[in-house]
């Protein structure tokens, strides 16, 4: 009888002996490189090019917004505007993160060695939201940040320059706000969907679909309905909870009279809401 052909290699493999992390530490890990994935950092020149287009723009509204407060002294965007008139170029932007956060797992089937332990469904799914809410903040607070340096060179006395950076702050909380419902909702969607180019036209659908009931409700005689239009899309929605809290917009036929706490209590349980189908979502998947 002939011998086997097989051969046997030492491959010098060694027992790991050295710490070994836990459920956080595994969270905070798939939290910054999800974050480093909104930016398309590490990955390649195609994924990096819309996120920094959409840095670049930001940054270009900012500067010129500081240069014409640095030279002439006038306001030509608040800090609560900031994030409400980039609102379209948010809403791109998240359209494109979030199928490249989720989308792309679902559809190489990674998700099982994600969800081995100490890592949990819940774990994964406010990782992925919290990267790109961050990614938000990082991107239009930046904005922000550009038009308080001019503002900072414009105004005089120490005091003035403190009440701009308290408004500032305001300005970048409520950025933070908009991040968490278009975050929210963009992973949300994400999540369901393997393919990004479909996630991604479906993020964006979901934004504009009601962009026309808006509109018609906020063109009838009714005043209470006029106010309450803007309950039924995303956008409308957090810009309601800017004009209760800091100043109405200039919209025609948008306010929301005596409806803000209203406002904020929908954006509030419609976070809520995405984030608890979220985390159902994924502990689906596990169990599958």
């Amino acid at each position: 009888m002939s011998s086997p052909a097989g051969v046997i290699h030492d491959i010098g493999y060694q027992r790991y002996d050295g710490e070994r992390l836990g459920r956080g530490d595994t969270f905070l890990a798939l939290y910054s490189q999800s974050l480093r994935t909104v930016f398309g950092l590490g990955r390649s020149f195609k994924a990096k090019i819309f996120p920094w287009l959409v840095v670049a723009v930001v940054a270009i509204v900012g500067i010129v917004v500081m240069a014409i407060r640095s030279q002439t002294g006038e306001v030509v965007l608040t800090y609560a505007m900031f994030p409400q008139v980039l609102s379209t170029l948010l809403v791109l932007f998240v359209a494109i993160a979030a199928p490249e956060l989720v989308s792309r797992d679902l559809h190489s089937g990674v998700l099982p060695l994600y969800f081995s332990r100490p890592l949990r469904p819940a774990d994964y799914a406010m990782a992925k939201l919290a990267a790109l809410v961050t990614g938000i903040v990082l991107v239009f607070g930046g904005g922000q940040i550009l038009v308080f340096i001019g503002a900072a060179f414009s105004v005089k006395g120490f005091g003035n320059v403190m009440n701009e950076l308290a408004d500032m702050g305001l300005g970048i909380i409520y950025t933070a706000l908009y991040a968490l419902v278009f975050g929210s909702i963009a992973v949300l969607i994400a999540s369901l969907l393997k393919r990004r180019a479909v996630a991604a036209a479906a993020i964006v659908g979901s934004f504009l679909v009601t962009a026309p009931i808006v509109g018609v409700l906020s063109i009838l005689p009714s005043e209470s309905v006029r106010e309450l239009a803007g309950l039924v899309n995303p956008v409308s929605l957090v810009s309601g909870v800017g004009d209760w809290l800091f100043e109405p917009s200039n919209e025609a036929g948008f306010g929301v009279g005596s409806f803000g706490p209203l406002y904020a209590l929908v954006t509030i349980g419609l976070i809520a809401a995405c984030a608890t189908l979220l985390v159902t979502r994924y502990r689906k998947v596990s169990q599958s």
